[in-house]
C-alpha cells in the first residue's frame, strides 16, 4: 500500500431491516483528501461517517486502518450541555460548534470526519473553517455539508451516496452536479427502455402455450431474467414537491417595532431601543455573530417574547408560521404521520419524500434532513402571509434546500430568516438588518474578573511566524490540555460540593478561551505562510 494511505473499506453493507444502506460500499482514503459526501436525507452519509469513524460496524465487508491511525468524528449535533463544564455551557451555540471544531483541529487528527459542521456557525466561523480546512496537506477530511458555497471552496473530489452504492468523481462541487444531472438522465432513459421491452415481452408470454414451445425457451429465461432485474431495482426517491400557501394579504405595515429593549438576567441589553417597521411583501434577512440575539429578536417580533420596554405590535390580519431551528414543534416519540393533523394524507407526506413505511416512523429515528422536511411539511399545510424561519437549511440536502429556495423566493407574503447560509441568504432576500456589537459570551464576561481579549487580524498579523510564535505555537497544545485539565478537576470539586474559589474559575475559564483563540490564529498563519 502507499505510504499516504490511511483506510480503506471494500465491499462494506449494512442494513437496518429494510433495503441496505449501505451496499458494497469501497473506498480509498489516503492523505490530504479533501472530500464532501453528499446525497439526499436519509441516504446513510451520517451512517457512513460513523462506520468509518469505527462507531459503527458494518454487517459485512472489510475495514483496514492504517497503524496508529488517529480518527476524529465531530456529529452534526451540538451538545445541550456538558455536565461540570460550566465555561462551555455558557457559550452560545454557534460559539460551542466553533469551540467544538478548534478542539477537532488542535488534537491534529490524521482523518477528520464532519458531519454537517458549518450547522450554527455565523459567517466569519463558517469562513475561518474554510481557511483551516483548505490549508491542511497532511490530514484527510470526509465532511457532509448542505452549505453550497462551502462545497466549492473546500472539496476536491465528490463521494456521492445514491440507493447504498457510493461513487468519487474527482472533481469539484460544480462540475459533480453537471456530471451527475447527465447521468441520471441517462439512467432514466434506460430504465425507459427497460421498460418498453418487458411491456412487450409480458404481452408475448400471455398468448399462450405456443410462447413456451422449445424453442421459444431462451426468451422466456430471458423474461425471467428482466422481470428480477426489474424487482431489485432501487428507484430514486424522487425530488420534493414543496409548495407554500399564501393567506389573503393584510395591512401594509406587519410589524411595528417602537423603542424595544430586551435583554437577560443583568447582562448587557440583546435589543435596545430598535425602532423598525417591517413592511409587506418585504423578505428580511437578520445577520450577526453567533450570541447577537438573532433568534431572540425573531421571537419579540413575533410575540414570543414580551420587550422590558417600548412595543412591538402586530399588523391586522397577520397569518404566521414559524419554523424553529431546535425543531420544538415535532414530538420525538411520535411517528411522522401522528406529528401531522389528523387528516393528513400520504399523498401529501409523499410530497415531501416519505414513502407510507417511513410515515410510520418515530421522529427521533430520523435523520436531521428528515426532520427539517417533516417540520416544512407541517408548516407549510397552513396558508401564512408571514413566514419566520429560524435557520432552516439546517441538515436539508441541497436538492430540497434549492426547492425552499425557489419557493421563497416567488412568495408573496413577508418572510424573516435567519440564515448562517450565505448562498441562500443572498438568494432570497430583499434587504437584511444586522446585529452588530457583543456576543453573549463577551457581554457574559462583562461582569467576570478576567475578560477575553478579542483582537482583528491586520495584514502584518499575516506574515510568516517568528521564532517566538513558532515555539509558542508548539507549546499551546500542552497549556491547552493542562488548563482543561485544572478547569475539570475544579468544576468536579463544585460538583462534589466542596469549597472552590469562583474567581480562580472563572479566570482560567476565561485564559482558555484566549489560548484556544490564539492557537487558531497562529495556526491559521502558520498554514498559510
Amino acid at each position: 500500500m502507499s505510504r499516504a494511505f490511511l483506510l480503506s473499506l471494500k465491499d462494506v453493507s449494512l442494513a437496518f431491516g429494510g433495503p441496505d444502506v449501505l451496499d458494497r460500499v469501497s473506498l480509498s482514503v489516503e492523505k490530504g483528501l479533501r472530500a464532501a459526501l453528499t446525497g439526499r436525507n436519509g441516504e446513510g452519509k451520517s451512517t457512513l461517517l460513523k462506520v468509518i469513524a469505527g462507531l459503527i460496524p458494518p454487517d459485512s465487508g472489510e475495514i483496514v486502518r492504517a497503524p496508529d491511525l488517529k480518527t476524529v468524528y465531530v456529529s452534526q449535533e451540538v451538545p445541550a450541555d456538558r455536565p461540570g463544564d460550566d465555561a462551555f455551557n455558557a457559550l452560545s451555540g454557534g460559539r460551542r460548534r466553533r469551540r467544538i471544531l478548534e478542539q477537532a483541529l488542535l488534537s491534529r487528527p490524521d482523518l477528520l470526519l464532519l458531519d454537517e459542521p458549518t450547522n450554527h456557525l455565523d459567517c466569519d466561523s463558517i469562513d475561518w473553517l474554510e481557511s483551516m480546512l483548505r490549508r491542511q496537506r497532511e490530514m484527510a477530511v470526509i465532511v457532509v455539508t448542505h452549505d453550497r458555497r462551502f462545497l466549492r471552496r473546500v472539496a476536491t473530489r465528490i463521494l456521492d451516496l445514491d440507493r447504498g452504492e457510493l461513487s468519487g468523481w474527482e472533481c469539484d462541487y460544480t462540475t459533480f452536479v453537471k456530471r451527475k444531472a447527465e447521468l441520471l438522465s441517462d439512467e432514466a432513459v434506460y430504465w425507459a427502455r427497460k421498460s418498453k421491452k418487458l411491456a412487450q415481452e409480458e404481452a408475448w408470454i400471455r398468448k399462450g402455450i405456443k410462447a413456451r414451445r422449445t424453442r421459444n425457451e431462451g426468451r422466456v429465461a430471458a423474461l425471467m431474467e428482466l422481470r428480477k432485474e426489474f424487482a431489485n431495482r432501487r428507484k430514486s426517491i424522487g425530488t420534493s414537491k414543496l409548495h407554500i400557501d399564501t393567506a389573503l394579504p393584510g395591512g401594509m405595515r406587519v410589524i411595528k417595532v417602537e423603542d424595544a429593549t430586551f435583554g437577560y438576567g443583568e447582562a448587557k441589553p440583546i435589543i435596545e431601543h430598535l425602532t423598525m417597521d417591517v413592511l409587506r411583501g418585504e423578505r428580511l434577512g437578520i445577520t450577526g455573530p453567533n450570541g447577537a440575539g438573532k433568534t431572540t429578536l425573531l421571537k419579540l417580533l413575533t410575540g414570543r417574547l414580551q420587550p422590558q420596554q417600548g412595543q412591538i405590535t402586530l399588523g391586522t390580519n397577520v397569518e404566521m408560521v414559524f419554523f424553529d431551528q431546535l425543531r420544538d414543534e415535532l414530538k420525538p416519540d411520535l411517528s411522522i404521520l401522528e406529528n401531522m393533523p389528523g387528516d393528513t394524507q400520504y399523498s401529501y407526506l409523499a410530497k415531501f419524500l416519505f414513502t407510507p413505511e417511513r410515515c410510520r416512523t418515530p421522529v427521533k429515528a430520523l435523520s436531521g434532513g428528515e426532520r427539517a422536511r417533516l417540520l416544512l411539511a407541517k408548516l407549510f399545510l397552513k396558508p401564512a402571509n408571514l413566514i419566520v424561519m429560524d435557520e432552516p437549511t439546517n441538515d436539508l440536502d441541497i436538492e430540497t434546500l434549492e426547492l425552499l429556495e425557489e419557493e421563497l423566493m416567488d412568495y408573496k407574503g413577508t418572510l424573516l430568516l435567519v440564515s448562517h447560509d450565505r448562498e441562500f441568504m443572498d438568494n432570497v432576500v430583499t434587504s437584511t438588518l444586522d446585529l452588530e456589537g457583543a456576543s453573549a459570551e463577551d457581554r457574559l464576561a462583562e461582569s467576570g474578573p478576567a475578560e477575553p481579549v478579542r483582537r482583528e487580524q491586520t495584514p502584518k498579523d499575516k506574515k510568516k511566524l517568528s521564532y517566538h510564535e513558532q515555539r509558542e505555537l508548539a507549546q499551546l497544545p500542552d497549556r491547552i490540555s493542562a488548563l482543561e485539565a485544572e478547569i475539570a478537576a475544579l468544576q468536579q470539586a463544585l460538583v462534589n460540593r466542596e469549597t472552590v474559589d469562583s474567581s480562580r474559575l472563572a479566570s482560567l475559564e476565561a485564559t482558555l478561551e484566549q489560548l484556544v483563540d490564539r492557537w487558531a490564529d497562529l495556526e491559521t498563519r502558520n498554514q498559510s505562510a
